[in-house]
């Protein structure tokens, strides 16, 4: 079979991933990103005079744009699937529902762009994403979502990403889906659901990461995978509704977890 290229021909495509550098916006949860170089131009050099650089990098799963595995999350020790939690974890990770079983996702994609919905550029901080502005914003798209799309959702966080504090809201929140946007998309059939915040929820002011239900919701209940941290900024500009989503994160064995760089390929207008 040949491929029809002339279905890309003019596409855009664009990075949905935040630059990865120290001191970036991230959880508290997780261990920072550190870059540093262990070896620089000059430190040895060739018998022809050539010399080479390399770098050590240290970053947890969760850190920047990242991919939760299902085995990030338990209920009551239980995984998805109902899997014992305790039975499948190992000095090595997990034997089951790491990251490595996240089947790399090529396909349609949907938009849902609830700040435009609001009239804005940026949601305020900690508020609570709900199944009727998913509906709105549905609407606004003019597409659908349909089973098995990948879903992103719009509140325009990513636009404060050089604020670090900000970014993060651990006084005043962050804006993310609420108990009935998870349930809107679980019943929509999203494959997979992402957002531009580091925990794709609702942090209400001062409340931090204490609970997170959507996560349960996803990752044990419903086995949806989720997409931290993304940069939709350039995205949400463009005012599309649908495009074509390439997401593959790191292939860590038995990881909950791992940095990924998804791409848009918008269709040319």
């Amino acid at each position: 079979m040949t491929f029809d290229w002339t279905a890309l021909a003019g596409s855009r495509v664009i990075d949905l991933a935040q630059p990865m550098r120290r001191g970036m916006p991230q959880s508290p949860n997780h261990p920072p990103f550190q870059m540093s170089l262990v070896r620089r131009h000059g430190d040895y050099i060739r018998d022809d005079g050539s010399s080479a650089a390399n770098e050590l990098i240290v970053t947890g799963g969760h850190v920047g744009t990242h991919v939760d595995a299902l085995a990030h999350v338990s209920h009551r020790g239980r995984l998805h699937g109902d899997v014992d939690a305790f039975t499948v974890t190992s000095h090595e990770g997990f034997g089951v529902l790491g990251i490595d079983e996240f089947v790399p996702y090529v396909g349609r994609c949907v938009l849902l762009d609830v700040a435009r919905v609001h009239g804005t550029e940026t949601l305020p901080p900690g508020y609570g994403v709900t199944a009727a502005d998913l509906a709105a914003a549905e609407k606004a798209s003019g597409t659908e979502v349909r089973p098995g799309d990948a879903v992103l959702v719009g509140t325009g966080w990513s636009r404060l990403w050089d604020r670090r504090e900000e970014f993060v809201g651990a006084e005043a929140g962050v804006p993310g889906p609420d108990e009935s946007a998870a349930e809107w998309l679980i019943q929509a059939g999203a494959r997979l659901a992402g957002g531009e915040t580091i925990a794709f929820e609702q942090i209400k002011p001062g409340a931090g990461h204490a609970l997170l239900p959507v996560h349960r919701m996803f990752l044990v209940d419903h086995g949806i995978n989720i997409v931290e941290t993304m940069r939709l900024t350039e995205l949400l500009d463009t005012g599309v509704g649908e495009f074509l989503l390439v997401l593959a994160p790191l292939n860590v064995v038995g990881a909950t977890g791992a940095p990924a760089r998804p791409l848009a390929v918008v269709a040319a207008t």
